[in-house]
């Protein structure tokens, strides 16, 4: 139970990139941050998971409600950013092992903790934010991303479909928001750029982002991040901060 801190904030995938930078520069004075990611190491405190296994969903769906039992803080935040680029090629040719976990964490993974957050939460009086990470990549489909498009195709669909069901609450519910960085120059890019032109057509572009310098930073990214949280989108809005 935690009900020192008026904000409560989960981040996965913060031990590095965009979740590290969020983790770093959270906008509210008195908050408790919390990594859901493997690695740690990041500047919060860290909850091991690995979110590509759904076992380890069920730990932090009881996480969740332990933490926010009694709650009596300002607000509860959980930005789900935590997603893999791996493996990157052609669906009949990539390791199925690989593209197996790519699917849980990237397409199923945000739809279940979500839930359990929004579970989690329901009964609390306080402000309650839920954030998940997109990517153009939701509405472009490149040859060699099949999992990752997929995947944010799908966390678009489900925060407009559970944006409209908690704007029907009284009070309004909780805001659930979805949010594309841009391209970010984070260890993702580094790997994409090493892809091979076979697996992955259109790597050429981000060589070319990455040498024109058109590459934006981690802690730019989650400033911008950041900024939604005083903005009035609707709730279930889908953003490309690159359009603000």
């Amino acid at each position: 139970m935690s009900t020192a801190a008026k904000s409560l904030i989960w981040i996965s995938g913060a031990s590095a990139g965009i979740g590290a930078a969020l983790a770093a520069t959270a906008p509210y004075g008195d908050a408790r941050v919390i990594d859901l990611s493997r690695r740690g190491g990041g500047p919060a405190e860290h909850f091991k998971a690995d979110l590509s296994d759904p076992a380890d969903w069920v730990r932090v769906e009881q996480h969740f409600r332990e933490e926010t039992a009694g709650y009596d803080g300002e607000r509860v935040v959980f930005i789900h950013n935590a997603g893999t680029i791996t493996p990157i090629g052609p669906a009949d040719r990539v390791d199925g092992d690989a593209y197996t976990r790519a699917v849980l964490l990237n397409s199923a993974a945000p739809q279940v903790l979500g839930r359990a957050f929004l579970q989690a939460t329901a009964e609390l009086t306080c402000e309650r934010h839920l954030v998940m990470l997109s990517s153009g990549a939701a509405k472009t489909a490149y040859a060699g991303w099949s999992s990752y498009n997929a995947g944010k195709a799908a966390v678009e669909h489900w925060v407009r479909s559970v944006g409209a069901e908690q704007d029907e609450r009284s009070g309004g519910g909780c805001r659930v928001i979805a949010v594309a960085p841009g391209v970010v120059d984070t260890a993702m890019q580094t790997e994409i750029r090493a892809t091979d032109e076979q697996d992955f057509p259109a790597v050429g572009r981000f060589h070319e982002l990455k040498k024109t310098g058109a590459l934006s930073t981690p802690a730019d990214a989650a400033a911008g991040i950041w900024s939604l949280f005083d903005r009035p989108f609707p709730n279930g809005s889908c953003v490309d901060l690159r359009q603000l």
